[in-house]
């Protein structure tokens, strides 16, 4: 399991925790992965709604919690720190820059086309960008969009395939599509890598995303060319992630059936635990009366059947009842609450075992 480079950062661990929100994956969960060698990432969605700030506009309480949380997390850890920023929310410039004032490591953004990232960077800036693509052609168009109007080039691609947690990149139609696969998309978007490569000398790491669970996972998709990967779901359900203890119990307690794509008021598909929560929305019984905090561009409080923001914030604080889970396709695989250091010894012991069946393969083969 070898390391590999952002820029000029050098992860010692290739593995990224994905970021989580609403608080999932707050300074708690980010510095436990930072101090094990992988990257730590602070989700900043709905960041201040959460927070026990005394102030009341809403804008300057988002950027209070953020600037609150990436030095919390530095204070913990000497490791590599990213925020995960959405591009469809609407404090997504404020977000922006708080975190590059606060020198965080690196800004990982999807759930949309980041197009303008780089102009929020100044010449003494040291984050580096990581947006995050479901496709060859996406990450072709921002590659090109960005080297035309910013001269800059992503420090490392993302690519998140169809059985990720969360919302999705993708048709409904496309899930269960071969040629979406993250295998598939891996291979596609390396090519992208390549091709920037050869014509502006950058290396752009591919980080896939998505599915990812065991080492033996990891081990096969990084032989398809990534550097990396992300993982989210198996750092849920450890002592340091930053939800509550009902919260993880979900993630515990799922069975491989209860896991469901939902329409999100994002305008993406979703893949969460099914509950009883999303049931009565689907059935018009959840729908919001106003909107109280103008929190994703794309969500019209007239036509959405509930408030995610609402949902997101009574789940993680463990009230399912009026809430959900985002989770990835094996949640099922969950079986108990553990920790950082523990996942992240159970994933080099699972790398190193595929690493060593795929060696003896090789060597019978060759040798008959």
């Amino acid at each position: 399991m070898n390391s590999f480079k952002i820029g000029d950062l050098t992860i010692p661990i290739p593995i990224i925790q994905g970021g989580m929100g609403i608080g999932i994956s707050l300074s708690g969960l980010a510095s436990a992965v930072a101090n094990m060698g992988g990257i730590g990432v602070i989700s900043s969605v709905g960041i201040g709604l959460i927070n026990s700030s005394a102030e009341r506009n809403p804008r300057k309480r988002n950027i209070e919690a953020i600037r609150q949380e990436i030095r919390k997390a530095r204070q913990a850890t000497k490791g590599i720190l990213g925020v995960n920023i959405m591009s469809v929310i609407t404090d997504f410039s404020d977000m922006v820059k708080t975190s590059i004032e606060e020198g965080i490591d690196i800004i990982f953004s999807g759930a949309g086309m980041p197009l303008d990232l780089p102009r929020y960077l100044s010449k003494d800036s040291k984050t580096r960008l990581a947006p995050i693509v479901s496709s060859a052609r996406a990450a072709t168009i921002l590659c090109r969009k960005w080297k035309q109007n910013f001269d800059y080039l992503p420090d490392a691609l993302v690519v998140e395939g169809p059985k990720a947690g969360g919302h999705l990149g993708f048709k409904n139609s496309q899930l269960e599509d071969k040629n979406h696969s993250l295998e598939q998309l891996v291979s596609d978007v390396t090519e992208v890598s390549r091709q920037m490569k050869d014509e502006y000398n950058k290396d752009i790491p591919v980080i896939a995303a998505g599915g990812i669970y065991t080492g033996s996972d990891m081990y096969e998709i990084m032989k398809k060319g990534a550097s990396g990967v992300q993982l989210g779901t198996r750092f849920v359900a450890t002592e340091e992630c930053d939800a509550s203890k009902a919260f993880k119990d979900t993630f515990v307690q799922a069975r491989s059936q209860d896991v469901r794509i939902i329409k999100s008021p994002v305008g993406m598909p979703g893949r969460t635990i099914t509950n009883t929560f999303l049931d009565e929305a689907e059935a018009g019984q959840r729908r919001p009366t106003a909107c109280k905090y103008n929190c994703i561009k794309s969500c019209n409080p007239k036509t959405t059947s509930y408030c995610i923001a609402n949902a997101l914030i009574a789940a993680y604080k463990g009230n399912l009842s009026d809430g959900f889970a985002f989770s990835g396709s094996n949640v099922d695989q969950v079986k108990g609450i553990t920790t950082v250091p523990e996942v992240f010894r159970e994933i080099k012991n699972e790398y190193q075992t595929a690493s060593q069946q795929f060696t003896i393969k090789t060597k019978t083969y060759a040798y008959g």
